[in-house]
């Protein structure tokens, strides 16, 4: 099962602006809809891989426990 995120569109004069609602950091922008949620798309996946291998820098070396944490596991308030 694949992770869910919620994309926001906002039109602009020049096209779309864009952004994910639950990880600052990932925004782009697009000509039109379809640009702006390619770039969107792409964006999310280069800030995970980038905090992927950030993560594995800081942890090389140490004793952790890595397992997959499911998203609807996830409990919201």
């Amino acid at each position: 099962m694949g992770q869910t995120f919620t994309a926001i569109f906002e039109k602009v004069p020049k096209g779309y602006i864009a952004f994910v609602q639950e990880i600052p950091g990932v925004n782009t922008q697009g000509e039109t809809l379809e640009i702006a949620r390619e770039n969107l798309k792409e964006a999310l996946g280069l800030i995970l891989q980038c905090r992927r291998e950030i993560v594995e820098k800081e942890i090389k070396g140490k004793e952790t426990i890595k397992e997959p944490i499911h998203f609807d596991e996830i409990v919201t308030q």
